[in-house]
């Protein structure tokens, strides 16, 4: 099954992303970053790509800072 991974630089920032989209009821699920992505934070927020946009959407307009990790592309 695809899934689509969200990092961030901050710990407070992926907790917040969890909040955030618990709050939109977009169904995510908090997991270890993947050490390939760099990312600065060690929490990462995956989701079902049906659900990558709004939640990409809802975390922007938040102001939780982001990025989606793509493992092939990085």
């Amino acid at each position: 099954m695809d899934r689509v991974t969200f990092v961030f630089d901050t710990t407070t920032a992926a907790l917040w992303a969890e909040e955030v989209a618990t709050t939109e009821r977009i169904p995510c699920e908090v997991v270890p970053a993947p050490a390939e992505s760099n990312a600065a934070c060690d929490l990462a927020l995956v989701t079902l790509p049906g659900h990558a946009e709004p939640l990409g959407r809802a975390l922007s307009r938040e102001g939780v800072v982001h990025r989606r990790w793509n493992p092939t592309t990085g």
